[in-house]
């Protein structure tokens, strides 16, 4: 192997010069070369830029992939089993240049569970026949989440990426070696500052024979001296303005960033209308097939108590966790008022509930009871009663209650 040793030995000894300065500055016993207000200025704001990219872009994909696994390939034969460590898989993808392959969503697998547990139970029954149902849509939902996480990875996250990764490293490599040029610099105006010294202090002695040969020498290094800090300086300032003109562009990847963020919450508004309209699809196919398949369970306990009711809907009694329903129509308008009154209704001796209050609910007269979320209050039905209303007791009140509002316990 050929070494160049002089080389070796200069750049150990800039190595060398450049730590001592580096150590006297932060000790206060060397003096520092400050950049100009404008130039920090631009630096605090690419470090504030790196930083705040680097949490966004490391959290949204927690958001996009908070539990990267998989458990198949694009294969249609699904395994049961998980493998961690998907973004690592990733990352040797991208390196070797290679497209990552497409994975099956949790949601797709979810579907594809039901559907297969629905021939085994028997696709004819009405909980295979449903498994079959919510199959389909937790796999539309897993398609549409799949297209979602590929819009927002190219259209945000890789824009991200590409900032962090190249952008940021050439800053930092073109701030590194201003901070060598700096030091630089600062060594130099060091030693002419030292060299000036001693041709000062001699020039101070005694005009004698035997120091005219040393003052010339001093007078040379000086000079030498000057030469290395105008040298060292033009590099500097070059280095700066070149430094300075790569952090102003950051006001260009703050443009471009804006874009990428429009695009990231225009693609997931998409995303979750997509799957609101998915789950409003499947709640209307299962209530459609709510009388056929899965009666009501608490109007089958009433009519056993001789009670006559209405089928309540499917929200109220299987789907206790849907969101927030809108009021349901006032009775007065489907009840004559000399049907019900509420002060004359006495609960039957069998078919009372216990339910469970999921919203807040504000009485609009005196025939109805405020709810509280999470209350728990006793319910029963009367003949003749709005199906979507029910008479619900707490303590000494009694009033009508929106059946969509409950949980009906056991």
């Amino acid at each position: 192997m050929d070494f160049n040793v002089k080389k070796l030995a200069s750049d150990a000894g800039v190595f060398f010069t450049r730590a001592v300065q580096y150590t006297e500055e932060k000790l206060g016993q060397a003096e520092k070369t400050e950049l100009d207000a404008h130039l920090e200025n631009l630096i605090a704001r690419a470090d504030c830029t790196k930083n705040w990219t680097d949490k966004i872009f490391r959290q949204t994909e927690v958001l996009l992939q908070p539990n990267p696994s998989y458990s198949s390939w694009t294969s249609p034969v699904i395994n049961d089993f998980d493998q961690t460590g998907a973004r690592i898989e990733e990352f040797f993808y991208e390196k070797l240049d290679r497209k990552i392959p497409s994975r099956i969503t949790n949601a797709e697998l979810l579907g594809q569970y039901m559907q297969d547990a629905a021939k085994d139970f028997g696709p004819g029954t009405p909980y295979g026949s449903t498994l079959i149902t919510v199959g389909d849509y937790q796999k539309r939902l897993g398609g549409a989440e799949r297209e979602f996480l590929q819009t927002s990875a190219i259209n945000f996250l890789t824009p991200l990426r590409n900032f962090l990764e190249g952008d940021w490293k050439t800053i930092s490599k073109e701030r590194r070696l201003l901070e060598n040029r700096r030091l630089d610099l600062d060594v130099c105006k060091a030693r002419l500052k030292k060299a000036k010294l001693a041709e000062a202090k001699a020039a101070a002695a005694p005009d004698f024979q035997e120091t005219r040969p040393r003052n010339y020498v001093l007078s040379a290094s000086a000079s030498a001296a000057e030469h290395e800090l105008r040298v060292a300086q033009t590099e500097f300032d070059r280095q700066a303005e070149v430094t300075r003109l790569l952090l102003e562009g950051i006001s260009s990847t703050h443009v471009n960033h804006l874009r990428c963020l429009h695009e990231f919450v225009e693609a997931q508004a998409a995303y979750y209308t997509q799957c609101h309209k998915h789950m409003q699809d499947l709640q209307k196919e299962l209530s459609s097939a709510n009388g056929d398949t899965f009666p009501n369970a608490f109007a089958v306990n009433a009519s056993t108590s001789g009670v006559s009711t209405g089928p309540s809907p499917l929200s109220s009694a299987t789907l206790p966790g849907a969101s927030s329903p809108s009021r349901p129509p006032n009775p007065s308008n489907a009840l004559e008022p000399s049907t019900l009154k509420i002060e004359e209704v006495k609960p039957p001796a069998t078919g009372t509930r216990k339910a469970k209050v999921l919203y807040d609910y504000d009485a609009a007269d005196t025939s109805e009871l405020s709810l509280l979320a999470d209350e728990l209050i006793t319910v029963y039905t009367v003949p003749g009663m709005d199906p979507d209303w029910l008479i619900g007791e707490r303590g000494n009140q009694k009033g009508k209650v929106p059946v969509t509002y409950l949980e009906l316990l056991s």
